[in-house]
């Protein structure tokens, strides 16, 4: 399965946007399909490799993960290298008739696991199921929204956190938030939120602009650190970012004439993109800037055995930057006018054409449940255990870096 298969992942957000966890599954045509065992087994063996680390154990924090099981799964070994707390597994309420599954489950859940009841009734919410439970999945249903929130509004007082799915508005969203609920949201948080504030960068993300444009024409040392003299918080964050995890460096970089030395213009570059990301108060998501965070720390790792480093640098930009407009706030038109880009990195972002623009369309088609990515995959000659491989490190390395935004 995993030869010839992709992961999709969606996260999960809490009331204020912000990705407390993940569901990582399998591309398919038909979501409502039922995996297979032999699928679902695949996919758990997967992720725990590739999320943990021997020395440092489990890669993505706090995070939560979300994985569909069926009753064989319950006993698979793969389990065993997902963290008790951070692992929860979603099993559907027709298995929990089976006294060797709820055997199963009651022993998961002393161990620490969290189990997700899928397919509970919405007006009852199956309170019978709550012990063996800590999620319960509910599908939101506008229409009849009103009767639902006073079922949703009882279990405010109980241990087991609601999880709500069919999350396609952010009106569904804050209502879901005024109850309580987690959500998974799918491709919602790819949706600019309506706003009529006025748009226009503020005084921090011209400042940065113009330090990515001395970069770009590798103005010396002594005058760009005069511009970020000028900011001390733009500084401060600056240096974090640099000294995050996610850059993986030996010495702490102590000034930016310290990290020109040691990492070069380029690098400084990409950490200035993140920056202009998170100094936005009008279109700044918690969520939105995590994705753009992984779109372009993929893009980045796929093109790395492709071409050369500059290059590949070149793409977490680009991948930065098809966020950047909703991260803003701002038209994508008005991002571009602000600073000069590389021919080949605006061509990516306006057509997705060019060198660059396969990469990115790859990556974007990871966030979705889009069969674009495999003919993409194919026409860049990656295959699916490497892409899939790229997206888990690309996720490992987005959360250590958001975490200090």
């Amino acid at each position: 399965m995993i030869e010839e298969s992709f992961i999709v992942r969606e996260p999960l957000l809490d009331p204020k946007q912000r990705v407390i966890g993940f569901q990582i599954s399998w591309q398919q045509p038909d979501q409502n399909a039922e995996a297979s065992t032999e699928s679902l087994s695949a996919l758990l063996e997967f992720v725990a490799v590739q999320l943990h680390d021997d020395d440092k154990g489990f890669l993505l924090g706090d995070s939560l993960l979300f994985l569909e099981a069926v009753p064989e799964l319950l006993h698979a070994e793969g389990l065993k290298q997902l963290p008790a707390k951070n692992t929860v597994l979603i099993l559907h309420k027709k298995y929990f008739a089976d006294p060797d599954t709820l055997a199963a489950v009651t022993e998961l859940r002393q161990l620490g696991y969290g189990i997700c009841l899928r397919g509970a009734e919405v007006t009852t919410l199956e309170r019978a199921y709550f012990a063996q439970i800590t999620h319960l999945e509910v599908k939101l249903n506008a229409a009849n929204f009103a009767s639902q929130a006073k079922v949703y509004a009882t279990l405010k007082q109980s241990t087991v956190r609601m999880v709500a799915r069919n999350v396609n508005a952010w009106q569904d969203f804050d209502a879901c938030s005024a109850l309580g609920l987690d959500s998974f949201v799918g491709k919602l948080h790819l949706t600019p939120r309506p706003s009529t504030a006025p748009k226009t960068l503020n005084t921090s993300q011209t400042t940065i602009l113009q330090l990515m444009e001395m970069v770009r024409k590798n103005a010396d040392i002594q005058q760009l650190e005069a511009v970020v003299k000028r900011d001390a918080t733009l500084a401060y964050k600056l240096l974090r970012y640099i000294n995050s995890a996610g850059f993986g460096l030996r010495t702490e970089v102590q000034s930016l004439k310290h990290a020109v030395q040691m990492l070069g213009y380029s690098p400084l570059y990409r950490w200035l993109t993140l920056l202009l990301a998170t100094a936005s108060t009008s279109g700044y998501s918690p969520v939105l800037l995590e994705t753009a965070i992984v779109r372009g720390r993929l893009a980045e790792i796929l093109g790395q055995s492709k071409m050369s480093k500059s290059e590949a640098e070149n793409l977490f930009v680009a991948g930065m930057f098809s966020l950047l407009d909703r991260l803003l706030g701002i038209p994508m038109e008005e991002v571009l006018s602000s600073i000069q880009l590389p021919d080949v990195v605006t061509e990516a972002l306006i057509s997705r054409g060019g060198t660059y623009g396969p990469f990115l369309a790859l990556a974007e088609a990871c966030e979705l449940n889009s069969m674009l990515v495999g003919s993409l995959a194919e026409t860049l000659k990656i295959t699916p255990p490497d892409l899939n491989a790229a997206h888990m490190a690309a996720l490992v390395w987005a959360k250590n870096v958001a975490s200090v935004a």
